[in-house]
This record gives structure tokens, C-alpha cells and sequence, in this order.
């Protein structure tokens, strides 16, 4: 049984040791890549989201607008229109799950540390929906932003908020 458990912990050490290998790699090409230096200047975009988004949609040309980013991500809500009232739903969770999945976690990692909201350009924003929203639904919320202003610094070629603290990002 001990042989067993020396085995398994030496293929966690070994682990360990990839997943850092491979996160240096991807530092690296974020550090040469000028759009992911860009992608970075955004709030809780770090080197893997930013080269994940420049590997997905390169300078994100195929999409008129960030709304429609958001939408191939499947950050919007579907709508059900009824007697000329449209009824928002659930995301739908449609496009690239890896991305969507990176975007609510950036997400979250901003709403973990409130006491940084007023630095962002849309921290007035985030506090005012903080307010009426349940955590997980103002989590999607502001990854569907994060992601609109992330497709908006690719595009324009500009860097967000120049004049911002910096914060660290994941």
C-alpha cells in the first residue's frame, strides 16, 4: 500500500511540474503577443484568458460588435418573446464553453474583492447590480462585459482604461 501511495504522490509532484511548465509557456507567448498585452490591461484578464480569446477570434474581425461576441460565447440570455413582451431566460450557453468558463471565473474573481469595484471604469456600475442580483447571475453579467470590453481593446488595437490602478489579474 505505501509503494502505492509513494507512486501517486510522486505522479502529483510530476504534475505539478507540467501545469507549471506549461504556465510559463503561455506567459510567454502572452508577454511577445502585443493583443494579449492589450487583453490584459482588462480587469481580471490574465495571460491564459488573453491568449485563449487571440487563439479563438485572433483580432476579432468576425464579429460586428462585442454584443455578438458575448452572444458567441453564450453569455446573453435567451428570449422568449410572448404577446409582444420579450421574457429573458437562461444563457444559452452556446459557442466556446472554454472561454465562456474563463470569462465567469475572471468574473468571479472580481466580485470576490469589492473593496476594488471603485477602481474600474464600471465599478459604479457593478456596485448599483451587486445590489439587485443574486451573485451568480451578476457573475455572468459582468463576464458578458468583461468579454464586450475585452472584444472592444482587440479590435480598436487600444488598451482599457489607461488611467486605472492596476489590479492584479488571474
Amino acid at each position: 500500500m505505501s509503494d502505492i501511495i509513494v507512486g501517486l504522490y510522486e505522479d502529483w509532484l510530476w504534475l505539478d511540474e507540467r501545469i507549471e511548465s506549461t504556465s510559463n509557456e503561455i506567459e510567454l507567448v502572452s508577454k511577445g503577443e502585443a493583443n494579449c498585452q492589450r487583453l490584459m490591461s482588462v480587469p481580471g484578464i490574465g495571460p491564459i484568458i488573453s491568449t485563449a480569446m487571440v487563439a479563438a477570434i485572433g483580432t476579432g474581425e468576425a464579429f460586428d460588435r462585442g454584443r455578438d461576441f458575448g452572444a458567441w460565447l453564450g453569455l446573453v440570455p435567451r428570449q422568449y418573446s410572448t404577446g409582444g413582451k420579450p421574457i429573458l431566460g437562461r444563457i444559452s450557453k452556446r459557442g466556446s464553453k472554454y472561454l465562456r468558463t474563463l470569462f465567469v471565473q475572471a468574473a468571479h474573481i472580481i466580485l470576490m474583492r469589492p473593496h476594488n469595484w471603485h477602481k474600474f471604469s464600471f465599478g459604479s456600475w457593478l456596485e448599483q447590480a451587486a445590489q439587485r442580483m443574486h451573485k451568480n447571475k451578476l457573475a455572468v453579467a459582468l463576464a458578458n462585459k468583461l468579454a464586450r470590453i475585452a472584444w472592444s481593446v482587440l479590435t480598436n488595437g487600444k488598451a482599457f482604461d489607461e488611467n486605472r490602478i492596476e489590479v492584479t489579474a488571474i
